[in-house]
């Protein structure tokens, strides 16, 4: 029997996650982190799953189940890693995924800390992703379920957390999930499934709006020859690929390829100008070690859910990911998870996009 501590946000998932640890014969103790911003309304986004109304959900969970449960304030380390990161890189013209921040950051870091200090075995979460024991390495899986599967939010994590967590969800599919939440009679069994940012209760350029406000200012939106075509409403309103709300007019379909924060500018061009043929990728963590090789088979994912794309990765002072064919507008920001197989071998962010769009800005630019 292990000590096990059960991130619980008051979902269905993280519940059920907790109910079958109870039921394998572990001492299993709930925590919920309470990362609401302050400067939010207490009912801002009531399905959150850090909202207001997750610790109560969570809580009645626990009750149900028989186990301890606690509230973290995490908040000042939430805004910190998290929130303002998220603001500023919209400021700067790219894509942030907040999920992959707060999971390498803040569960399991701080709270992994937190429940190892409190003399827990294991930290355990409702993510569908599995885990692999081989000796002392513990491989990170993807899940058995391929329209759940979040092990590319999941790919921060390397020898020191794998380890210590557990995925209990791994080898099942959402509906079993759910058909075992009503099993047991979880309050939570036909809670709605949260979809949004959960410190985003309207729309993401409010928190920009806090933190940089700055990246909502209008100014130029130009063609690839550089010719201006009209007037974006701030940088922070885009990101590549976007087709809708652009405002220009023309007899053809016009996406925005590229951004310039520096010059508050927006660049808008053809389907085929943002596709991306190579990424360079910063920041990278490796789930138990780097390739020993430099040149490595790999497939790519750039954004959760999206498909893998098979390429070649090279490993040296940079990392650079080189697609079997172009990939539709990944952006710079964005994280990219590679896979070999069903195991993740690691991830990071984008920091280049090579693309048609980025080609001709240089040429422009060298002009």
């Amino acid at each position: 029997m292990a000590r096990v501590a059960v991130a619980m946000s008051g979902g269905v998932d993280s519940s059920v996650a907790a109910a079958l640890l109870v039921q394998a014969g572990h001492e299993v103790v709930g925590f919920t982190l309470n990362l609401w911003p302050v400067w939010l309304p207490e009912d801002g986004n009531p399905h959150a799953c850090c909202g207001v109304g997750a610790a109560e959900d969570a809580r009645a969970v626990a009750r149900q189940l028989g186990i301890r449960h606690y509230v973290l304030n995490f908040r000042e380390a939430f805004e910190a890693a998290v929130i303002r990161p998220f603001a500023q890189a919209y400021a700067r013209g790219r894509t942030p995924n907040p999920c992959v921040a707060c999971n390498r950051f803040v569960k399991f870091s701080l709270l992994l800390d937190r429940a190892r200090g409190l003399g827990m075995d294991f930290l355990a979460t409702g993510h569908y992703a599995r885990t692999r024991r081989e000796g002392e390495v513990v491989r990170l899986l993807r899940a058995v379920d391929p329209r759940k599967d979040q092990s590319y939010v999941l790919c921060g994590l390397t020898q020191r957390e794998l380890p210590h967590v557990l995925f209990p969800l791994g080898e099942l599919t959402k509906d079993r999930v759910r058909s075992v939440a009503r099993e047991l009679g979880l309050v939570v069994a036909d809670k709605p499934e949260s979809q949004e940012i959960c410190f985003v209760p309207g729309h993401y350029t409010e928190v920009v709006a806090r933190f940089a406000p700055h990246a909502l200012r209008p100014g130029p939106l130009y063609d690839l020859d550089g010719r201006r075509l009209g007037t974006h409403q701030g940088v922070a309103r885009y990101t590549l690929g976007q087709r809708r709300g652009l405002g220009v007019a023309g007899g053809r379909p016009w996406y925005v390829v590229a951004l310039d924060p520096d010059r508050n500018a927006v660049f808008v061009g053809t389907e085929e100008d943002v596709r991306a043929t190579e990424l360079v990728v910063d920041d990278v963590t490796w789930t138990v070690h780097p390739p020993e090789e430099s040149r490595v088979r790999v497939e790519v994912r750039v954004r959760h859910g999206g498909h893998l794309a098979p390429a070649l990765l090279e490993v040296g002072e940079t990392v650079r990911v080189r697609f079997d064919t172009p990939q539709w507008a990944p952006s710079p920001g964005q994280v990219a998870c590679f896979y070999r197989g069903e195991e993740v071998l690691g991830g990071g962010v984008i920091t280049q996009v090579v693309t048609r769009a980025a080609e001709r800005l240089a040429e422009l630019a060298a002009v």
